[in-house]
């Protein structure tokens, strides 16, 4: 891995085979991982991870400060999500964009802590335009 590369964990739109993967492009995958302090909910066109005492499944990239400061305008950091180091379970370091309880508290937790897609039930809200801020995860 690159020195100047930073980790970045993610954990919806942005894995592969789903809608914003793209917005990774020139990242280096560097594999599947469970992180733990964190609960994902489900908001329909998008997760968002907040603190709390569950683990969430995600994947793990290599990027560039580029690529970080790109990820940064897709998930509407710092107003949407804040983004955060997280220790990894091998020791190394991992950005992970984080939301606010409150911005889940009508949303349901996903048990397993691994999202698939996005909810049929939310299809067509204002937040499903690929590439908004708050389409991310």
């Amino acid at each position: 891995m690159d020195p100047s590369a930073e980790l970045v964990f993610v954990y919806g739109t942005l894995k592969r085979g789903q809608a914003n993967h793209h917005w990774l492009s020139g990242a280096r995958w560097q594999g599947e991982i469970v992180l733990a302090g964190l609960v994902l909910h489900d908001l329909g066109p998008f997760p968002m991870a907040v603190e709390g005492e569950g683990t969430v499944r995600g994947e793990l990239y290599a990027v560039d400060a580029a690529g970080l400061a790109r990820l940064d305008v897709l998930e509407g950091y710092p107003r949407l999500y804040t983004r955060q180091t997280r220790p990894l379970p091998d020791g190394r370091e991992a950005w992970v964009y984080v939301g606010r309880a409150a911005q889940v508290r009508h949303a349901p937790q996903l048990p397993d802590g691994a999202w698939h897609g996005r909810s049929r039930s939310r299809r067509g809200s204002r937040s499903d335009r690929q590439g908004s801020p708050a389409a991310a995860d």
